[in-house]
Order: C-alpha cells, then structure tokens, then sequence
C-alpha cells in the first residue's frame, strides 16, 4: 500500500541480482503470476481493489506450491500468521531490515527450485511408467545403481528395509528395469494373513478343495507367471508356508488346493522383510534354507535418519 516500501523492495532485490516485475495492485499483478513457473510472489497484505489475503487465496487455488510472502504492518500481525495457516509461504513486518528481506527470499526461491525440480523429475520418470525412489544423497544413488545391476539378472533378490523406508518402491523399479516388465507385478503381506488363508492365497484352490472353495481361485503365484512376485513381511510367513515356498523355488512348481496336478511356474521372486533373517534363522524363527534361496542378491534401504539430506526433497514431493 505504499509506493516507497515497493520501490525499496524492488531496488534491494534487483541489487541482490533477482529479476523483479513490481505492481502497484493485485489485478495487475494475476496475469504475470500466471505466465510465470519460477515466480516468488511478495505482497502486501493491504492493496487498494484486491487484497493481498484475496490474492493469496487466488494463487494457492492456481498453484499452491507458489511462496507467498506477506508484507505487513504491525497492527496486521496476527492476520499475517492467520494467512500462513492458510498456506503463505511467510511475512515480513514493516519496517524490515534488507537482511531479513533477502533470507526470506533466498529460502522462498530454494523452495520453488526444489518443487520445480522435483516436478519435471516425476513427469520425466512417469513418462518413462517408472516408479519414483526419491533422495539424491550417496546412499541413495548407490541404492538406485544397484538396483539397475542387479534387475536384469532375473535372480531373486532380498530387500532389507525399516518400515516405511520405500521396499515395495525398489521391488516395482526391479520389475521395471527388467526383461519381465510386460509380466504381473503381484505384492501379498505375508504378515497379513492367518496361515488358515495363507496357503489359498499364494497356491490357489480348485473348487471343492474345502469348504465354501465354490469355485476355482488362481493363486499368487500363478498370478505372476512371466512376471515378478512381491513377498513383503517376509519374516511373517507362517512356518509351514516357508517351507512350501522353498519347494517352489528349488522346483519352479506349485500344487493348488484340491489339486493333484503340478503347475510349472516361471517368475521372479523379490521378498522385503524389516528384519535381521539370519539371526532369526539362527533363533529357529525363519528356515535357514530358505534365507539362504532368496537372499541370492540383497538390497539394503538405509533409514532417512542415516540420509538426512533426503528431507527436503521427500517433504516438496
């Protein structure tokens, strides 16, 4: 609302090597913001015909990943604070030092680079029908370099992970990056189901094998013939289950319920387990043979607390 505090904006910012368009209203000011992708808008809170609430209100309904930065004066604090609530970026309360001015800026810009950049980076790998592993710290692209190693070499592989960290992620890029991308990607929760369904989930039935099997049901497994089967929980696999998956991995067959017919199967088996198998094989928790049969390639995810460069980028997707 004051024509000095906006010429004193626009010299300090145009002196700190920022390219700056100045409005002296809202209504002037919509048509740039909307041919502009790198903008930082920088407003007052009170503007004659729009205010810079309203026009706060417009942008985020545009695209509200654009900082908005409110300048205000000392009785509209506490409506600046409202407005952050509402999706401003930050305020400055008048009179500001250029100090301050210029940090805020700096943060506002780094913010927009790194949500343009993640931006065009998910279009690139989405055109590309890829799924996204996110992080650019050295753990991550060692991660992503193995990953594209190890893909093409059908050999199952393990993945070690902490919950949450993105181990259904490396399992679909595997899938991807390999010469069974045209296959089934098939996920099952090994911890998800009690072993009285378990064996009809992954093996399938024929109709009759037991009561209520009104039809025949195609099991896991079968589902990712050509393709790549996800086991994730691995370590929740009910004992008796392990050791039929072991038969299938050392003889590439599988039996449904009620059948009595061998079906030769022929997919890539990825299992994902958050813990520490061969210490529980050693406490007779999980089959040492069949540790030993997927972890024929394994994988680790460090957790974001090892890779905390990671952050801003995970927190701007």
């Amino acid at each position: 609302d004051s024509d000095d505090v906006r010429f004193a904006c626009e010299q300090t910012l145009t002196l700190a090597g920022y390219r700056v368009i100045s409005c002296c209203d809202a209504e002037h000011s919509i048509p740039l913001i909307q041919s502009q992708a790198n903008i930082i808008i920088l407003t007052d809170v009170r503007l004659p015909g729009i205010s810079g609430l309203e026009l706060l209100s417009y942008i985020n309904e545009m695209d509200s990943k654009i900082p908005v930065i409110l300048i205000t004066g000392h009785g509209d604090v506490e409506m600046a604070v409202d407005a952050m609530r509402n999706g401003a970026f930050d305020f400055i309360e008048k009179p500001s030092s250029s100090d301050k001015l210029l940090s805020i800026i700096a943060r506002a810009v780094e913010k927009r680079r790194l949500v343009l950049e993640n931006q065009q980076l998910l279009a690139n790998l989405q055109q590309e029908n890829g799924p996204v592993l996110i992080g650019r710290s050295p753990q991550m692209q060692q991660l992503r370099k193995m990953i594209l190693n190890v893909a093409d070499t059908g050999a199952d592989v393990l993945i070690y992970g902490e919950t949450g960290c993105g181990k259904e992620v490396v399992a679909r890029m595997l899938h991807h990056w390999s010469t069974r991308r045209q296959g089934q990607f098939v996920a099952l929760n090994c911890a998800g189901l009690p072993e009285t369904l378990f064996e009809s989930e992954i093996f399938g039935h024929e109709a009759g094998a037991f009561t209520g099997a009104v039809k025949k049901r195609i099991g896991k497994i079968e589902h990712a013939n050509g393709g790549t089967l996800f086991l994730d929980e691995i370590e929740g696999m009910p004992s008796g289950m392990q050791v039929k998956l072991l038969r299938v991995l050392q003889e590439r067959t599988i039996e449904r319920l009620g059948a009595n017919q061998l079906i030769p199967v022929n997919c890539r088996v990825i299992a994902a387990t958050k813990e520490d198998l061969l210490r529980r094989s050693e406490e007779h928790l999980f089959r040492l043979d069949l540790y030993y049969r997927l972890n024929v390639v394994s994988l680790n995810i460090p957790p974001l607390r090892q890779r905390r460069e990671d952050i801003p980028e995970l927190f701007y997707w």
